[in-house]
């Protein structure tokens, strides 16, 4: 059984009832007097995860599954994920009054808290499945888990095993999947295209740079996503202390993330004409690494001083966005694990974004709350405009003073999309630093649901 996927054993499932603790003592008095001594003596309260399982003639007939009080649905999402590896293996069905976004955030979490990364050892997924409760949408879901899968292990395979060339057959294995066009440009010829700065910042690893190219859908509206796919960042020649590059296989986070969304979108027939670019690089040092001091050309046309190799996301995604930006679609996304500056902000959970729409913003942010995929409008701050503009060259990629970081990066990015009205922009974690329910330590899906969710009136609106 695939973990990811519901149960359609229906005749097997045993009853797992959801119950809050404000609603325990109400759902007990429903009960018969036996259920109400065993709950007792077991000692139950319904507490967020508690399991209790309830015997019949000898055997399992069903479980309690609690769901905490209303301060912990309030701070805590997919709390009912918890349930499963507490459960014994067998098929369950809920029984629950939960409606509406909850009833699909309960089953949404039981999928994800399916999820193990067994690439380098085992992990064994939970044994418990449960059939697909009535009144959500069963496929749509199964799609989400896939496409949070796709990102979770991206992110999660070292650089040993994951660089530009694994990101790229990771790529057209998705764009065969779904009879997508993909093309891509590699090494010197990056130079005779006119990506200058996605070259120089991978040109320094035997692994060459390279940017991915993905077409699919010839009707409807033009959506562009861009995903920096740094597969390993050691800061260049700024090289980053040890503390810092221990998570830097997770430097592709952008990359792997728009490619899960981009599974979603064409899994689900959403009528689009999507396109998906990536930069994938390594940064690395070696005698013909950039350097801090110096100058690069853009495929824009816009110079840009160095002065932090290790603020090179910005660098590949300029080029990505000013091809992108050349056609004009209708919405421009970027994803990137850009600035330590926005973890500083917003912390692990939230994914910061920037917005040149407030109505794109608005259908991101109605879309967060039901997707329990939380989000945070950053402001595209023009006063902070003439800190990105060292004097010797367009832009600075690193502006010194370490004030507004996330800020300025976005900026920088935003002066390479000047055709495209709509431009958004995401500079996000792409890491868990804890286990939470439905969500496992290691490589995350951010912001993707929420975009998945709004994507289609956000297009619509358009």
């Amino acid at each position: 059984m695939n973990a990811l996927k519901f149960s359609t054993d229906t005749a097997a499932a045993r009853p797992l009832t959801l119950v809050s603790k404000d609603g325990l003592a109400d759902w007990l008095a429903n009960q018969p007097t036996a259920t109400q001594t065993w709950a007792e003596a077991a000692g139950f309260k319904a507490g967020a995860g508690e399991v209790l399982l309830l015997p019949d003639d000898g055997h399992v007939g069903g479980a309690l599954g609690g769901l905490g009080g209303t301060k912990d649905r309030t701070r805590k999402r997919f709390i009912a994920a918890d349930l499963r590896s507490k459960l014994p293996e067998g098929t369950w069905a809920f029984q629950t009054n939960l409606t509406g976004d909850d009833l699909t955030e309960a089953a949404l979490g039981w999928l994800l808290a399916g999820y193990r990364f067994d690439q380098f050892a085992d992990a064994p997924a939970p044994k418990a499945n449960l059939v697909a409760p009535a009144g959500v949408d069963a496929a749509r879901l199964e799609r989400i888990a896939e496409g949070e899968k796709l990102a979770r292990d991206l992110i999660n395979i070292p650089a040993s095993h994951l660089g530009p060339d694994e990101l790229e057959a990771a790529a057209r294995r998705l764009a065969d999947q779904h009879g997508a066009k993909i093309s891509v440009t590699t090494g010197q010829t990056l130079l005779d295209e006119n990506f200058p700065m996605i070259h120089a910042v991978g040109r320094a690893n035997p692994r060459e740079p390279r940017l991915i190219d993905i077409r699919w859908g010839d009707s409807g509206p033009k959506l562009t996503l861009v995903g920096k796919g740094v597969c390993f960042d050691t800061g260049g020649l700024n090289l980053k202390p040890g503390a810092s590059m221990g998570l830097m296989k997770k430097d592709m986070g952008g990359a792997a993330n728009v490619l899960g969304l981009a599974h979603m979108l064409m899994d689900g027939g959403v009528g689009c004409q999507l396109r998906v670019l990536i930069p994938a690089v390594e940064n690395s040092i070696a005698g013909d690494a950039f350097r801090p001091g110096d100058i690069l050309t853009s495929r824009k046309g816009l110079t840009v001083e160095i002065n932090n190799t290790d603020a090179e996301g910005r660098l590949v995604l300029a080029d990505a966005l000013a091809l992108a930006d050349e056609e004009n679609p209708d919405l421009i996304l970027s994803m990137a694990t850009l600035t330590g500056a926005a973890r500083v902000a917003v912390g692990p959970d939230l994914a910061p974004f920037y917005s040149t729409e407030s109505s794109d913003a608005a259908a991101l942010e109605a879309a967060a709350k039901t997707t329990r995929d939380p989000v945070w409008q950053m402001p595209f701050w023009d006063p902070y405009e003439s800190m990105i503009e060292p004097g010797i060259a367009d832009l600075d990629n690193a502006p010194k003073g370490g004030f507004a970081g996330s800020i300025t990066a976005a900026l920088f990015l935003r002066r390479f999309v000047t055709e495209t009205p709509r431009y958004m922009h995401f500079d996000i974690y792409g890491w868990n630093p804890s286990a939470a329910p439905g969500r496992t330590k290691g490589g995350a899906g951010q912001a993707i649901r929420a975009l998945y969710e709004a994507l289609p009136k956000m297009l619509s609106d358009g």
